[in-house]
């Protein structure tokens, strides 16, 4: 029972926190593990639940449904922050957790908070107690925990991945708000237009928190007209919900290139070209979106179009010569030269195959003919010896013998049929080279 003070505090709580839902069948999205028949959801409402990983993006309802479990499991509830606990904080909740288990057979769920942010140590400290059953931990998370926790404890645990929440969850989670009289606005006369509910959804970008964070703002920022209603049109919602933000944390980062890298190589200008101003609006160096350009004009495209290296590196120099915002248009053209040439990955292929080879070693003398002569005396050595000088021949070429000896006959470059690599292959037809 909550007294004066509590009850007052809890009034002054944001209204994210107020609303937040209290039973599964408040709980809003993630149909796709805690809907009606989900493994999740009958280990919930059996107070079955064993250690899990809550895997998601911010205000999608990790730690709502953390506190679900601690409402309506029997067992001790016990919350951390990997921020701010440490490792004497984790063997107290063990210590306590044995002597509930010992002494009345209770079990007890750890929420950890911000589970990646945990070193080693302090992940090394609660293995041994998951493993026993004596705690059941719940981590939450916004980053992958497959890259950032420590494999130890993501072994033990089962990942439930959390979606972002669609604009429609959005506008459930705000009509709701707007009609709870207990903990919400239910009580005052409020309009919210559709467009302006439309904007905050989707602004929102699938955050809950963010999007009753903005019509809290704008109903109390609101004067109420005469007859006391307090209107939120289309206006007033823009001023009350900041432009969208990318929280490009590591892994974010690593998807968000690799999903550029992959249209560039399957030449979707427009879908590059998304992946490249979503890199950009979230602060990531301009320089390493160059360098990726640069790569794949040799990776993907090569020499079925030269000029892709060539749009590249310019657009590279253009960068550190006139910097941000004008160099965006030299490095978006470039952009579009990778994606639109045509494609080849023969010279990824041939120094692939080449560096292989290499690393076999076995490696046998330079051949005679090939060696260096640039020194006096060279003539006593045979250096150079029946070497064919190729412009004293017609068409500046001569059949001769260049291999390394322990990979005579191989083949590394195989011009593809693609672009100017299909006259290439035809120059080499003439020449007797069969690809």
């Amino acid at each position: 029972m909550q007294d004066l003070f509590s009850s007052g505090e809890a009034a002054l709580s944001p209204l994210a926190d107020r609303m937040r839902p209290r039973t599964l069948d408040e709980f809003i999205g993630q149909t796709h593990i805690v809907g009606p028949g989900r493994l999740l959801r009958r280990a919930i409402e059996a107070d079955r639940m064993t250690s899990s990983i809550f895997y998601g993006p911010p205000g999608c309802g990790k730690t709502t449904l953390a506190s679900i479990i601690a409402n309506t499991t029997h067992s001790a509830f016990v919350q951390l922050n990997a921020v701010t606990s440490g490792v004497a904080d984790v063997r107290k909740v063990i210590k306590e957790a044995q002597d509930r288990r010992s002494l009345y057979g209770q079990s007890t769920y750890l929420l950890l908070d911000e589970c990646h942010r945990w070193s080693k140590s302090q992940s090394d400290s609660i293995l041994p107690a998951i493993e026993r059953g004596v705690v059941r931990f719940i981590g939450s998370t916004t980053e992958n925990p497959l890259v950032s926790m420590t494999p130890a404890i993501v072994s033990r645990c089962r990942i439930f991945e959390f979606k972002p929440l669609t604009d429609a969850d959005v506008r459930l989670a705000m009509r709701r708000a707007l009609d709870d009289k207990e903990r919400g606005f239910g009580d005052r006369h409020i309009v919210l237009d559709d467009d302006a509910a439309a904007h905050i959804a989707h602004v929102a970008g699938g955050d809950v928190r963010s999007a009753l964070g903005a019509l809290e703002l704008a109903v109390l920022t609101t004067d109420p007209d005469e007859a006391g209603c307090v209107h939120v049109t289309l206006a007033v919602a823009e001023e009350s919900i900041q432009k969208p933000v990318i929280r490009c944390d590591e892994s974010l980062y690593y998807d968000m290139l690799s999903a550029f890298c992959k249209s560039l190589r399957g030449s979707d200008s427009d879908a590059a070209l998304a992946w490249f101003a979503r890199l950009l609006y979230a602060g990531v160096d301009p320089r390493l979106i160059a360098r990726r350009i640069i790569a794949h004009a040799s990776e993907d495209v090569g020499l079925a179009n030269p000029t892709a290296m060539l749009q590249a590196v310019a657009a590279a120099q253009a960068l550190e010569m006139v910097g941000l915002p004008e160099a965006r248009l030299s490095l978006a053209q470039a952009i579009i030269a990778v994606c639109e040439s045509p494609k080849s990955n023969s010279v990824v292929s041939a120094l692939t195959a080449c560096v292989s080879d290499a690393e076999k070693g076995g490696f046998q003398p330079v051949p005679v003919h090939l060696r260096d002569t640039h020194y006096a005396g060279h003539e006593r050595l045979g250096s150079g010896a029946e070497y064919k000088y190729p412009h004293d021949y017609p068409g500046h070429w001569v059949a001769q013998d260049y291999m390394p000896p322990e990979v005579r006959g191989q083949k590394y470059y195989i011009p593809s049929d693609q672009g100017q690599e299909l006259k290439l292959r035809e120059r080499r037809k003439t020449r007797g080279i069969v690809d």
